[in-house]
Formats: C-alpha cells, sequence, structure tokens
C-alpha cells in the first residue's frame, strides 16, 4: 500500500541533498525549517502575495517551531507540506509537515505565525481581505 500524507493546499516534493547531512549523518535540524520556509512561500504564491515590490503589506514570519519525529539522511525525498490552521485579525498560523518518501512516514512538524507586515511604516497591519479569501479558498480545495 502506497504511502500517503494528509491533503494540504501544498506539497512540494524535495530532494535531500548529500550536503544537508551533518557529522551524525542525519540531516542537520536547521535544514528542516527550510523546507518549512519552501512550502510557506509556494503557499504565498498560491495566494498571489509574493512577487510584486509595489505592495507594501507583506508575510513576514513572527515566530515558528519543529519536532523532530525520524531523522531524515541521503538519499531520500521529502514531502513538505503547508496548511493554515488559524486566521487572526491581523496574523496567521501554519502548519507544516515533512514526509520521507524512503521510510513511508512523518520526519517532522511545526508550525509558523505569520504576521501582516506594513514595511513602509515598519509596523504589523490588519490582514488584507484579499489575503484571508485567498486563504479560505485554498483551505478548501
Amino acid at each position: 500500500m502506497p504511502f500517503e500524507h494528509p491533503k494540504a493546499p501544498v506539497s512540494l516534493s524535495i530532494p535531500v541533498q548529500w550536503g544537508e547531512m551533518d557529522a551524525f549523518e542525519h540531516v542537520n535540524n536547521i535544514v528542516y525549517f527550510r523546507y518549512f520556509e519552501s512550502a510557506r512561500i509556494a503557499y504565498f504564491a498560491k495566494m498571489g502575495i509574493v512577487g510584486d515590490p509595489s505592495q507594501h503589506i507583506g508575510p513576514i514570519l513572527a515566530s515558528t517551531t519543529c519536532k523532530f519525529i525520524y531523522p531524515l539522511s541521503y538519499p531520500d525525498t521529502i514531502a513538505a507540506t503547508a496548511r493554515v490552521c488559524e486566521v487572526g485579525s491581523d496574523r496567521f498560523t501554519m502548519e507544516y509537515m515533512v514526509f520521507s518518501t524512503q521510510h513511508q512516514r512523518l520526519a517532522a512538524k511545526g508550525k509558523g505565525v505569520i504576521v501582516s507586515y506594513d514595511y513602509r511604516e515598519k509596523r504589523k497591519a490588519e490582514l488584507p481581505e484579499f489575503w484571508k479569501a485567498q486563504i479560505a479558498l485554498l483551505e478548501s480545495e
């Protein structure tokens, strides 16, 4: 029976690189945050909120966590997923999961709090209605 991870609006297939391993021959902890970042930015792209420098309101990562469940190593390919689990007035929370294809199991999970930020005024801002609508759309698919 093939391994299937939970459905999420974003799921990226990323090969584990030899250079991501540390002296203990497993993927270094910081790399998991890069996997989360890749999934987060892909989610933002699906929302349509990256790549427009004329917009002064944008996302900024306020906090992030990771629970390491199973060590990854080379060679492997991971699936990195992202979904939004909570929306507030000026922020939303994303859940990330990293799955090992080789071992057919969850390797790590985490969360990130993303704040709507006014880069011109250098302060947080209300979550744009467009963002809320895009999140609702992506999470309903």
